[in-house]
């Protein structure tokens, strides 16, 4: 059967019950996380489920890779801080929806694809720094409010807690061994749950960070003055959340590509985002993108199409309206414990193994990315810099090969035949290959193994001409590809040289 719509691959065999009980899991795991990002930046809890629910259907739906889950994640709510105090929430409901204006002209006009260039070492920061980020927002947890001041638990509370995350860890650990019928973070959840209620154990719950009842998201268009003072608070805000969530999102997706050896559609997941973050600004989210600690989660108990991110995002839903009682009384220390995991398994540890195999370049890179991340949170910034310095290290190392063999042929022509690209970081190379003042009066540059990529190239060439000319010497280039002819020719104004034509050869008939 083919694709209905191109939402659904029915022809995919669907694990329904990995599924649905992975959905559960990754809604356990949500709800807490969620709540959490939204009280830091000041907004109402709800908010924060809402943003999970509607991202999270949204991106499970129509989204580019079935088995990612999306949520009210931290990376694009600390961007929204800053907005929020200065001019309230409507503002910050209104940059969330422009957001996904922007996110989804980026999917229309297939940029998706440039998440590729983003090169390894980066992601080895990328997905470390992460790790350590969603393990070090875990001790938050640990900590707790007395007298209105933020103290670390001490004694009774705090050895209940580190028993309850051992045991949740161990039975994450533990449990695979025994079966994989179940995802062992649910039985791990349920368990540590189980212990609490029969015991009547005092512990952390979720309803302690704050209420999770409410009823469906209402409709509300953001009560802000439409104009373009307006425009320009809120523009800057809008990129800069779409940027981040589109970094973290196409990233997790490659991520989740090498997990499971398919190929997600980048372009199609920045509609989904888009479309998901336009309806949180109009319905009361706080904005989402892809959560990698989640998506984690889902794929370790078993998930590996668009169900398990439905039934997680409706649970969500069911939970605000009518389990509010019962998930309050959750465990934190449950949840902690899940998180933990997550992030252990997260961090590549291989990346210890082949460090001492890299190049020093690539370790300054990967560690560069992850200090970022763990430091300043900013996901987006962090890959930028990473790759902005591949791609310096990248023109150094190419500028490095240029080439050039030459020799005199019987007609007292020289022939200078040159290797490796001629672009801006290799043009000073290239000139000094020449023998301007001893050279004879016919010259050919051959670029049968070269190429000329950009303005810089061309005017190191008109250089290089206009010193021969000097001398009353010709010069002629030869072998160009039909690009680099087309450049040439484009730079008319800038450089007059003289190109051979390549002999073009008829068949006889």
């Amino acid at each position: 059967m083919k694709k209905t719509f191109q939402l659904f691959d029915f022809s995919q065999k669907v694990n329904y019950k990995n599924e649905i009980l992975a959905g559960l899991t990754v809604a356990m795991t949500m709800i807490p996380e969620s709540l959490s990002f939204a009280i830091l930046a000041g907004f109402p809890p709800l908010v924060g489920l809402y943003a999970a629910f509607i991202a999270g259907l949204v991106t499970a739906i129509f989204g580019g890779r079935p088995g990612m889950i999306s949520g009210g994640a931290g990376a694009t709510v600390i961007v929204l801080i800053a907005l929020m105090k200065s001019h309230g929430i409507e503002y910050v409901f209104a940059a969330v929806a422009l957001g996904g204006v922007v996110q989804i002209c980026i999917g229309l006009f297939k940029l998706g694809k440039f998440i590729r260039l983003v090169p390894q070492p980066v992601m080895f920061g990328f997905v470390n720094g992460l790790a350590v980020v969603i393990f070090m927002s875990q001790l938050e947890q640990f900590k707790t409010v007395v007298n209105g001041q933020v103290s670390w638990l001490q004694g009774t509370p705090l050895y209940i807690m580190l028993g309850l995350v051992a045991l949740t860890i161990a039975i994450v650990l533990i449990f695979p061994k025994i079966t994989k019928a179940v995802p062992a973070s649910l039985v791990a959840i349920m368990v540590v749950f189980a212990i609490v209620i029969i015991f009547n154990i005092e512990t952390k719950t979720v309803e302690d960070i704050a209420s999770v009842q409410g009823g469906f998201p209402p409709f509300h268009i953001p009560n802000i003055p439409f104009s373009f003072e307006t425009l320009k608070i809120i523009f800057p805000y809008s990129v800069i959340v779409a940027a981040v969530g589109l970094t973290e999102g196409l990233l997790t997706l490659n991520l989740v590509d090498e997990i499971t050896g398919t190929r997600g559609n980048s372009n199609r997941e920045c509609i989904a985002q888009g479309s998901s973050n336009i309806l949180n600004g109009f319905f009361y989210g706080m904005g989402g993108c892809p959560m990698i600690a989640q998506t984690l989660v889902n794929l370790g108990a078993g998930s590996r199409a668009r169900l398990s991110g439905i039934i997680g995002a409706l649970t969500i839903l069911m939970i605000i309206l009518f389990g509010a009682p019962v998930i309050g009384k959750l465990p934190m220390a449950a949840l902690v414990g899940v998180m933990m995991m997550v992030a252990i398994t997260t961090f590549e540890w291989a990346s210890f193994r082949i460090i001492n195999k890299m190049p020093k370049h690539d370790i300054f890179v990967g560690i560069l990315v992850a200090v970022i991340t763990i430091v300043l949170h900013n996901l987006a910034l962090a890959v930028l810099i990473g790759v902005i310095i591949s791609a310096l290290v990248f023109a150094w190392e190419s500028a490095k090969r240029i080439r050039a063999r030459h020799y005199i042929d019987e007609n007292g022509i020289k022939h200078y035949e040159i290797y490796g690209p001629l672009f801006f970081g290799s043009t000073s190379a290239f000139l000094e290959k020449f023998d301007i003042q001893n050279d004879p009066n016919h010259i050919i540059i051959d670029f049968k193994e070269s190429r000329v990529s950009d303005m810089s190239a061309i005017e190191a060439l008109n250089n290089l001409t206009k010193k021969y000319n000097q001398l009353n010497k010709t010069v002629e280039l030869q072998h160009l590809s039909e690009d680099c002819r087309q450049l040439l020719k484009n730079a008319d104004a800038v450089i007059n040289v003289n190109v051979i034509e390549d002999p073009t050869y008829k068949v006889v008939s």
